[in-house]
């Protein structure tokens, strides 16, 4: 909670919940999102439910957008999460942003008792957006499906004065969630993308392509991501694929992101414990976001 409202207090303009229900003592399944392979959260570690998170959260402060990066779709009933994240909008008077993936970890999958799920989860995820959006769009709401199906249910609130309007950002880099991100998403969020700003430009197009082919505005789908980033006491040498230096260099990173058009970066910040992280975004805010702030 102190984290958050410092945050609020930086002039952040959201915060962000990551979902992890166990970690194995034994992870087999490569992690796509680092340079070693290895998942780096040690098994012991404390990791809170995401959405029970943001609820609280709701409660403690003012403005903050209240993101998940991401929620793992096929480890929930998509009717139970839609109500979910339809309370956190409405108690948060809009608020939420749903950040949405299909997982990674099989043995995560098989801990959940969801080992059934794990090799048809891009299909199971879509199907869920389907369903999603089928509850926040519907008075009588009806679905049949693969995976799921419903019979003239009803289901409000639709979240903020039942208007239906969740943001969803698609996670993922691989092509399937790009071709997800166009079908389904307001935008494509890739998680520490270890690629250019003009490669991750480049895989966009992909992205827009796919909106296109699903007979949407390619231009309501929007370009977010989520960068790990460190700030360095004196500058160091540059790396195309990280975020990392003074806040100087950081800023002018920045600056690359938002020239191939990055609406939203969200940010985390590899010093691992307090007060060291505090002092990482209060350097961040008074240096590089303050500046570029209007």
């Amino acid at each position: 909670m102190h984290a958050t409202q410092k945050a609020e207090e930086f002039g952040f303009s959201a915060v962000w919940a990551a979902d992890r229900i166990v970690i194995p003592w034994k992870i087999e399944t490569p992690y796509n999102y680092n340079w070693t392979g290895s998942f780096f959260v040690p098994p012991e570690a404390s990791f809170l439910e995401p959405l029970t998170v943001l609820a609280f959260l709701a409660g403690c402060t003012e403005r903050l957008k209240l993101g998940i990066s991401v929620l793992v779709m096929p480890y929930r009933d998509p009717v139970y999460w839609a109500k979910v994240a339809a309370t956190i909008d409405h108690v948060s008077q809009g608020r939420l942003i749903l950040g949405v993936g299909v997982g990674w970890m099989e043995e995560e999958f098989a801990a959940l008792g969801r080992s059934e799920l794990f090799k048809s989860r891009g299909r199971v995820g879509n199907e869920q957006l389907e369903v999603f959006r089928t509850l926040m769009r519907d008075e009588h709401c009806t679905f049949e499906g693969e995976f799921y199906g419903f019979d003239d249910i009803a289901f409000r609130p639709k979240g903020h004065e039942d208007r239906g309007a969740i943001p969803i950002w698609v996670g993922g880099e691989a092509k399937p969630s790009q071709r997800r991100a166009g079908t389904y998403g307001d935008a494509w969020f890739p998680y520490f993308p270890r690629v250019t700003p003009r490669e991750l430009a480049t895989r966009y197009e992909q992205v827009l392509r796919a909106a296109e082919k699903a007979g949407r505005d390619p231009s309501q789908v929007e370009l977010n991501c989520c960068l790990s980033v460190e700030i360095t006491p004196e500058p160091v040498a540059q790396e195309d694929d990280l975020l990392r230096g003074s806040t100087e260099q950081v800023a002018e990173r920045l600056e690359q992101f938002d020239d191939i058009g990055v609406q939203h970066c969200a940010l985390q910040f590899l010093v691992g414990r307090y007060p060291e992280r505090l002092e990482q975004m209060q350097r961040f805010s008074e240096d590089v976001l303050q500046p570029l702030t209007p």
